[in-house]
C-alpha cells in the first residue's frame, strides 16, 4: 500500500491499472527528487554554517595575517584590526555587527536549525523511496501477469488432428 500525498488516505496499489501506476510512480519520483535535492541543499547550507563557527572561533589575535576575499576566486592579504566586533551575514543582504561569542551562538542555532529540518525531511524521502519501490514491484507483477495471459492465449491449444 501507498501512502497518497492528499493526506492520511491508504491506497491499495495492487487494485489499480498498470496506466495509475506508471502515473503514480511518475509523481513519486518527481516528489523524490524534490526532496533530495531540498536536503541536499539543506546540508550545503549546514555546511556553511558549521564552517563559519569554525572560522569565528579560530579568529587570531590583533593584527594576524589574513586573506581577505575580493570575489569568490581573488584573495588579497590584510591583518586582523578587530576580533571583539564581526559583520556577519544574516541572509538576503543584511549584515549585523556581533561580537565572536554572539556571532558563534548564531551560526551554532542556525546550524541546529537545520539539522532539525534534514531530521524532519529524511523520514519523509525514505517512506517515498519504500511506496516507490512497492509500487514499482506491483507493477512488475501485473505487466507478468498480463504477459503470461497473452503468451498463454497466443500458444495453441493442443494438436491438430
Amino acid at each position: 500500500m501507498a501512502s497518497h500525498e492528499a493526506g492520511a488516505q491508504q491506497i491499495d496499489v495492487t487494485t489499480l491499472p498498470i496506466p495509475h501506476l506508471n502515473h503514480l510512480s511518475q509523481q513519486l519520483e518527481q516528489e523524490l527528487e524534490f526532496l533530495s535535492n531540498s536536503v541536499n541543499q539543506l546540508k550545503v547550507a549546514q555546511g556553511k554554517f558549521t564552517e563559519s563557527e569554525e572560522a569565528v572561533s579560530n579568529l587570531g589575535d590583533v593584527g594576524s595575517p589574513i586573506l581577505v576575499p575580493l570575489t569568490a576566486s581573488m584573495y588579497v592579504p590584510g591583518q586582523l584590526s578587530e576580533v571583539n566586533d564581526l559583520l556577519i551575514d544574516i541572509g538576503t543582504g543584511y549584515y549585523v555587527s556581533m561580537n565572536k561569542e554572539k556571532a558563534q551562538d548564531f551560526f551554532k542555532r542556525k546550524t541546529e536549525y537545520l539539522t532539525k529540518n534534514i531530521e524532519k525531511v529524511q523520514p519523509i524521502l525514505q517512506e517515498k523511496y519504500r511506496s516507490k519501490q512497492v509500487i514499482t514491484e506491483v507493477m512488475q507483477a501485473k505487466i507478468q501477469a498480463q504477459l503470461a495471459v497473452s503468451s498463454a492465449a497466443a500458444a495453441p491449444a493442443g494438436p491438430k488432428s
